[in-house]
């Protein structure tokens, strides 16, 4: 085998940094804004293509995508979320019940495709390079599949909304999964016309968005970073 042979790399374009910076910072989980138009397949595989070139601990690559466009399948899910969050109200102290009750917290039938991405745990058998001590990297490895595909759909103008509460033995009976094979993120995907300008939870007084300059430690846990770079992170 021949030695592999080092891509050019560098900085991009002004242009093009501009671009992939603006769609971390204008991606948001869509939940209400879905439109019926249907996502051409071209761009779906463009979509998966990019989760599939995530990062993957030992090149695993753990994950499968499983494309949901059946209503009988949608709407087994849509009754399995519902049950799930009936059950999350009651977890809220009784003076946040009313603003969560409020939330549209999924868009499993509005959305015309529904994408649940797993993780394999067998895939590359029982020694995998870098999850000898870590036996949660393929997990890990799957969420970077996840945001590779976030970002991509956003590049495309495809809304993405990931949809967590359930219970995962409903999620495995409506799917048929195997038991080695594990639910990651359940996702809703369709085209939008408008996003919100800042995160919906945000907007609707659920929650406001850290400061970086308080999340930045130096060297060690609890160690305040320089003063200088804690200003430059905050503005």
């Amino acid at each position: 085998m021949l030695p592999p042979v080092p891509a050019p790399t560098g900085p991009f374009s002004t242009k093009e940094k501009a671009a992939v910076y603006r769609a971390i910072h204008t991606r948001r989980d869509v939940r209400s804004q879905f439109t019926p138009r249907p996502i051409e397949e071209a761009v779906l595989m463009r979509l998966l293509d990019a989760a599939h070139h995530a990062p993957s601990v030992g090149f695993m690559q753990p994950w499968n995508f499983i494309v949901i466009r059946d209503t009988e399948v949608k709407a087994q899910m849509q009754t399995a979320f519902a049950r799930a969050n009936a059950e999350a109200v009651a977890m809220f102290p009784a003076d946040r019940r009313p603003v969560y009750s409020a939330l549209k917290l999924e868009g499993i039938l509005e959305a015309p495709v529904n994408l649940c991405i797993t993780c394999d745990r067998e895939r590359a058998g029982p020694v995998v390079l870098g999850r000898t001590h870590n036996s949660e990297m393929d997990l890990y490895s799957t969420v970077c599949a996840v945001q590779n595909l976030w970002l991509a759909a956003r590049a495309e103008g495809i809304g993405v909304g990931w949809v967590s509460i359930f219970r995962e033995e409903d999620i495995r009976t409506v799917l048929d999964l195997p038991d080695h094979v594990v639910p990651v993120a359940y996702l809703c995907l369709g085209h939008v016309d408008a996003l919100h300008e800042i995160p919906e939870l945000e907007a609707k007084g659920w929650r406001k968005r850290l400061p970086l300059a308080d999340l930045v430690f130096a060297d060690r846990w609890g160690r305040k970073n320089d003063p200088a770079i804690s200003e430059s992170v905050t503005s």
